[in-house]
């Protein structure tokens, strides 16, 4: 890794919010521009720094930093021109040569031990002493950690999450226990923290250690989609993570219970161990659905036949008889699940229920899980609906920390609340959602059953209707007009486990055969680059086009595919501003995708209508890369149209091009084209249920390209990966001992 030393002679820039800057170096006789996140840089300072040469296009080569280490001038003129460039307040280059003539190559050690000796020059008194002495000490206090920590392989920018995180107590935080950093700060692993307490001299058998090493464990395992993990997976990748013996994997996970910092409880048979968090959300959602399953409501007002007679009349249309049902049902009871896929009406039933709420004089609330869903949610019934954190205030408390503002204390305002594409719901926004509604409150939930469960931990939509703690309604009937589409017709064949119909003529699903993974890309580039916009000049290729693909890796996976078409889609132009990050390059005018939750990210809204300000951008949220501002190292996307965000630079990793998404990641979307590779993989995530999945994301044409053999296998692959949830097990347990 290539490294220089030398004096910071010019900062070209500096953002003092996040650290990162463009400075130039002088090493001996050769002046280099170094970029990076370096704290409280100040011109002056004499570095040592490695990192790796990058060529700008329009800047020339330069040093991107990965490793910073401050080396204190040692010459009285370095000293005074350090001191001199404002780097600590209440010093000016007056100042600061009053100092240095008095204290020489002393000056460092009596601004660090003796400060009080400042009064020794002519206008330093005790105020301006200590406006000194906090400045100095906060910049020792960054420049401290930044090198106590890149001594352990920490990066400059992890240093800053870091710091920002734990302020002041960072070094003390990360000595007693490094595994928090895996909790807390995005990018760093177990390994990394491993390695770092490995160097600080905790002993692999350490009790501190096998603990965090445990619940790391326990938590990787709830990413995958899990509430819980069986205590016998956890003994067999507990030994493989942290190479210790079973007895003391055991031994610790008792200590961790008994200081209540993880559960553990038998879960259909299986002893499972919990993170507080999922087992408390668990007890909570539990509770209140059986709450409100047992709730009487008054009746309406309104002759609820006749109105749904009046509904079928004005919009020309007879409802089925679950239809009616799922209508009838949900002004009876207090809370009721509709599930169904699609063309079965579930929008028009909806539509119907808000209308006949609405006529009985009662205040009706929509929302869904995500943007997309809300946004076609309001499109397709003609009211506003909320994403679940809008509707619960999402904001922050007066600490300054991140809350939903409606709860058990502040519950939703309204008679009525429909939630639709339930299955997205994850058990900890559930937990939310249901504190958020009081016993006198209806609460229809819809969604697709059938459909991939949710990012997030749980599978709350199945575990709710496999309970039988509420009515459910399942649709079967697909609507009149829905029939004329092969994309729904097809959807229930593969959810039956039968082939689709392929390539009717004037129909909406087809089928490209190709049998070598190099000739399905090639057709996939060409759908996009010419075949489908010439069918249809309306579908602009960005937009309207999206590529679904079952996995990451590979030719066909989601990464090498969205190189490929962001060659074709968004191709280098000098007037396009880019950046290249974890080994992608990202162009104004690319498009992106959020890949995890952020409650902290702030967002501006330019379009529609709600709060002009708001915070929180979600796993799966879709947009476009407006401006890559070099100055200030920030990226601004703008999501669905409507909500802009700026995103810091540690924030980047964040982000990922979205030409060609997983399907996991398109649930609650919905694309007017989609075009899927389909070719054999692992059975355990080529199945059925990932299929139907990706065909039902689009609205008016599939295209499918790839093995025949591989459709099949998907179709008549009904297994899938087990998700462990405790959900249904918790409220069968009440009902059967109540």
């Amino acid at each position: 890794m290539p490294d220089i030393q030398g004096t910071v002679e010019d900062i070209v820039f500096k953002n003092d919010e996040n650290g990162y800057v463009v400075a130039r170096i002088k090493d001996g006789n050769k002046l280099h521009t170094i970029v990076g996140t370096i704290p409280y840089l100040t011109e002056g300072q004499v570095l040592h720094l490695s990192g790796q040469w990058v060529n700008h296009p329009q800047f020339g080569e330069q040093l991107k930093v990965e490793h910073c280490e401050e080396l204190l001038p040692n010459s009285t003129t370095g000293i005074e021109k350090y001191l001199a460039s404002g780097a600590i307040s209440g010093i000016g280059p007056v100042t600061a040569k009053k100092i240095v003539d008095k204290f020489g190559q002393a000056t460092f050690d009596v601004l660090e031990n003796n400060i009080e000796r400042l009064k020794e020059i002519e206008g330093i008194g005790d105020k301006k002493i200590a406006i000194i002495y906090d400045s100095y000490c906060k910049q020792r206090e960054v420049k401290n950690i930044m090198v106590f920590l890149q001594t352990y392989g920490v990066t400059p920018n992890q240093c800053v999450k870091i710091y920002k995180k734990f302020g002041s107590k960072s070094i003390e935080i990360v000595r007693e226990n490094p595994y928090v950093l895996t909790e807390e700060i995005s990018g760093i692993g177990f390994k990394t923290a491993d390695k770092l307490a490995i160097s600080l001299g905790i002993e692999a058998e350490s009790p501190f250690r096998i603990q965090s090493g445990i619940k790391y464990v326990v938590n990787e395992f709830c990413g995958l989609g899990n509430t819980y993990m069986p205590l016998d997976k956890l003994y067999s990748e507990g030994k493989k993570v942290l190479s210790v013996a079973e007895e003391l994997i055991e031994g610790n996970l008792v200590q961790a219970v008994v200081q209540e910092k993880l559960k553990v409880e038998t879960v259909d048979g299986i002893q499972g161990v919990y993170t507080l968090p999922y087992y408390y959300c668990e007890l909570s959602v539990t509770q209140k659905l059986l709450s409100l399953s047992f709730q009487t409501q008054t009746k309406l007002n309104v002759d609820v036949v006749k109105e749904l007679e009046r509904f079928e009349e004005e919009n020309h249309i007879n409802f089925a008889p679950s239809q009616k049902e799922a209508i009838l049902g949900a002004c009876e009871q207090s809370i009721e699940v509709i599930t169904g896929g699609p063309g079965t009406g579930k929008t028009t039933i909806i539509k119907c229920i808000a209308t006949i709420f609405e006529r009985a004089g009662l205040r009706v609330f929509m929302a869904a899980p995500t943007g997309r869903a809300a946004k076609r949610m309001t499109e397709a019934t003609g009211r506003e609906a909320k994403t679940i954190h809008r509707l619960l205030e999402m904001g922050y408390s007066e600490e300054d920390n991140l809350a939903f503002f409606r709860g058990e204390e502040s519950p939703l305002e309204c008679d009525v609340v429909i939630v639709d594409e339930a299955s997205m719901i994850d058990i900890m926004l559930m937990h939310s959602f249901l504190k958020a509604v009081s016993l006198s409150t209806r609460v229809i939930i819809v969604g697709d059953v059938d459909q991939l469960p949710s990012v997030g931990p749980g599978k709350v939509l199945q575990d709710i209707i496999d309970s039988k703690c509420v009515k459910v309604v399942a649709l079967r009937e697909i609507f009149r007009q829905a029939e004329q589409s092969m994309i729904v017709v097809n959807a229930h064949k593969i959810n039956k486990g039968e082939m689709p119909l392929l390539n009717q003529r004037g129909k909406d699903f087809y089928f490209l055969q190709e049998e070598l993974q190099e000739n399905m890309l090639h057709t996939l580039i060409s759908l996009i680059e010419s075949r489908l916009p010439s069918f249809n000049s309306k579908w602009d290729r960005v937009k309207h086009i999206q590529v679904l693909s079952p996995m990451r890796k590979g030719s066909l996976g989601v990464a090498n595919l969205n190189n490929e078409l962001q060659k074709l889609l968004n191709p280098p132009d000098e007037s396009k501003t880019e950046k290249t990050m974890r080994d992608n390059i990202y162009r104004v005018h690319d498009k992106v995708m959020q890949t995890k939750n952020n409650y902290s990210l702030r967002w501006l809204r330019i379009a529609g209508e709600g709060e002009v300000e708001g915070v929180g951008v979600f796993n799966g949220d879709m947009g476009f890369i407006e401006e890559i501002d070099e100055d200030n190292n920030t990226i601004t996307v703008v999501f669905d149209e409507e909500r802009r965000v700026v995103y810091d630079s540690i924030y980047f990793d964040e982000l990922d091009l979205a030409y060609a998404i997983t399907i996991h990641k398109s649930q609650g979307s919905e694309f007017p084209v989609v075009i899927m590779p389909a070719f054999m993989g692992p059975p355990l995530l080529m199945n059925r249920n990932l299929l139907y999945t990706g065909i039902t994301r689009a609205k008016e044409l599939v295209v499918l390209v790839g093995s025949i053999k591989a459709v099949g296998f998907m179709i008549h692959n009904n297994r899938s990966f087990e998700r462990y949830s405790g959900l249904k097990c918790r409220i069968c347990n009440v009902l059967d001992n109540s």
